[in-house]
């Protein structure tokens, strides 16, 4: 698998790729995060891709397989500021993964996308509902430690907060919009 940043012409393959994720959820027991708003909606998807934060993973072929957000710097994510219930690991500048979500057609493809976030700047944070027990799964496995509960704005549901970092590394120095790296 590979990654990229996502065009306006993979748009149509994102969009699809997520209503492919929303039913996953929903028959997963996981109904309420994205489904009843139709979560994400178009406008943010196309900021994102204009932004250069959005991502596409691809198979050996080059399908796309795969689609999330990706930003990393200083405080980036306003629902993060607050968190209850418990408290950040680190409080340097940190990568955020959002929207993350596969196609269903290979194993494997979220953990490649978190693995590859993670190794662009080595200090990443993620949330997820809390009927999103295949994502806790995956980021547990992965290595993440749950911090405790963020809100965010499109719903009255709390996410559980999740923080992987090696602050043993210099994070300014992986990140590749400084000119180093591999997107």
């Amino acid at each position: 698998m590979k990654i990229r940043k996502s065009t306006d012409q993979d748009f149509e393959r994102i969009m699809e790729i997520y209503s492919y994720a929303r039913n996953y959820m929903a028959e997963h027991g996981n109904p309420n995060q994205w489904g009843p708003t139709n979560w994400p909606p178009e406008v943010l998807i196309r900021n994102d891709i204009q932004n250069g934060n959005s991502y596409v993973c691809l198979n050996e072929e080059g399908t796309v397989i795969g689609t999330f957000f990706f930003r990393y710097g200083e405080n980036i994510e306003p629902t993060y500021r607050e968190i209850t219930d418990g408290a950040w690991l680190d409080g340097s500048p940190y990568g955020v993964v959002h929207r993350i979500a596969g196609d269903g057609s290979e194993k494997g493809i979220g953990a490649f996308c978190i693995t590859w976030a993670f190794e662009q700047c080595r200090h990443l944070r993620i949330d997820t509902h809390g009927d999103n027990i295949v994502m806790q799964n995956l980021v547990r496995k992965l290595g993440f430690v749950h911090c405790g509960t963020i809100y965010v704005e499109e719903d009255n549901y709390p996410r559980l907060a999740f923080e992987k970092t090696d602050s043993g590394r210099k994070n300014m120095n992986r990140y590749p919009s400084r000119g180093q790296g591999k997107i």
